[in-house]
């Protein structure tokens, strides 16, 4: 059997490609939008992309089946109630699919985190017929279990989530291997997703907190409890994973400088994906900073612009820009331009550029002291920002920023500060935006280290 994970290091999605070498068969699971890895290892393999299975509508990221069906032929598969509107076969729980002699996938129905969710059992006949592994998709993960609340009522699936753990997947044998459909930095569970790719059915049930709860009101009162940020844009990325079958989001077209700054006037957002080191020394007015360089740029980005924002991508060099906009497609939106060589571009025009002050813990220690210091805004989620912070911060975690900036003064400067200064140096760009003056971004320490240096919270 060949079998190969693919990881989507921006979204925390896992993927994968199962085949038969033998029949020179294969099968992705979970496709993610960008569909040239699964190409790729097809050919190396010598093995043909037949089927593509589904282990439901998925609610943060695009789907790449429209894509792989397009340029392989594939067939889509998908649980019967999924409600699917694309050419597909259907299929319900004990569905077996053989890519050849000794390979095999086998879905168990294991509702919860989405009535059709579904996860595959993995045969390889020249292992024996017991199956080695579960792709549990998102129902269970390392050292987590799936979100209970996107698709039906938190308690009620959070209880069919107890379930299917329960009556299916623990009833496998301890030595199966687990292969989850997310990572650590998904939003499709809580923060106690682990980063590493895979486990056991028997570690998982010694060491996995969700599965230490002894009855289904234990696990129900938990799960609805510790249900974290939703995902964004979660209706609109369901339609386009459950509709007809998408194979282009963005089509970004390149610009000179004097066009993008002429779409700007007309309404257009610019999304400046360079990191937020470079946005702070000079940047487009009125542009977000969101740095395509580190994980979760996509889903960040997707929290704080409306999905028919018309929107701009400006990067450090020719090239990154596309890589940006590949990934805002990954979460349903599109990009209508970009700026043709970058930054660079723009300044050699001598365009008008804006700054952010940055600073570290010590100069916000410093500032503070005196009278006229800033009002420091603390973007962190709820459970960083219990365990410690800044005294006298207001505490507004980023993906509320929008709906809260009527919370904050503007008769003052505004410090924003985070754990790593990523989510803060998006929003001091969006408070900068909107008009607050005297922003600045902590960019160097955060408000873990602040209660360390200074022992007290």
């Amino acid at each position: 059997m060949l079998f190969r994970q693919i990881i989507h290091e921006d979204l925390g999605c896992a993927s994968y490609l199962v085949g038969d070498t033998a029949s020179g068969v294969a099968a992705v699971v979970d496709p993610q939008w960008d569909i040239d890895p699964y190409l790729h290892l097809g050919r190396l393999h010598g093995v043909r992309i037949e089927h593509v299975l589904e282990t439901h509508n998925h609610a943060d990221h695009v789907s790449g089946h429209g894509r792989l069906a397009r340029a392989t032929g594939a067939t889509i598969h998908v649980h019967e109630l999924a409600g699917a509107e694309y050419p597909h076969e259907a299929f319900a729980g004990g569905w077996t699919l053989k890519l050849g002699e000794g390979a095999s996938v086998e879905a168990i129905h294991t509702p919860g985190h989405r009535p059709e969710h579904t996860s595959f059992l993995l045969r390889d006949a020249a292992r024996g017929n017991d199956p080695w592994a579960v792709l549990s998709g998102d129902s269970l993960f390392v050292g987590d279990v799936a979100r209970p609340d996107l698709a039906i009522e938190p308690r009620e699936g959070a209880a069919d989530i107890f379930r299917s753990l329960h009556e299916k997947l623990l009833a496998l044998p301890e030595e199966t291997e687990v292969w989850p459909g997310h990572l650590g930095g998904s939003l499709c569970g809580s923060s106690g997703i682990d980063l590493k790719t895979s486990s056991t059915i028997g570690f998982e049930r010694r060491h996995n907190r969700a599965l230490g709860f002894g009855s289904e009101a234990e696990f129900v009162e938990d799960a609805v409890a510790t249900i974290g940020t939703k995902p964004p844009n979660v209706e609109h990325i369901v339609s386009l994973n459950r509709g007809q079958l998408v194979e282009s989001i963005s089509a970004p077209t390149r610009l000179t400088p004097h066009g993008f700054e002429a779409a700007i006037a007309a309404g257009a957002l610019a999304i400046d994906s360079r990191t937020n080191e470079q946005f702070d020394e000079a940047h487009i007015p009125g542009s977000i900073s969101a740095s395509a360089y580190d994980t979760g740029f996509a889903t960040k980005v997707a929290e704080m612009v409306p999905v028919d924002a018309e929107l701009m991508v400006v990067a450090a060099t020719d090239g990154n820009e596309l890589e940006a906009a590949e990934l805002l497609a990954a979460v349903g939106l599109p990009v209508r331009g970009f700026l043709g060589g970058g930054m660079t571009a723009w300044r050699a025009e001598d365009r008008p550029v804006a700054r952010i002050e940055s600073i570290d813990l010590a100069e916000l220690a410093r500032r503070l002291d005196e009278d006229s210091g800033p009002q420091v805004l603390d973007v962190r989620g709820d459970a960083e920002y219990a365990e410690g912070h800044v005294p006298g911060s207001i505490h507004i975690p980023f993906a509320q920023l929008h709906e809260r900036l009527g919370e904050l003064p503007r008769d003052r400067p505004i410090a924003t500060i985070c754990k790593a200064g990523k989510r803060s140096g998006l929003a001091a760009s969006i408070l900068q935006r909107e008009g607050f003056e005297g922003v600045v971004h902590v960019s160097r320490g955060n408000a873990a280290m602040w209660v360390k240096a200074n022992a007290t919270t």
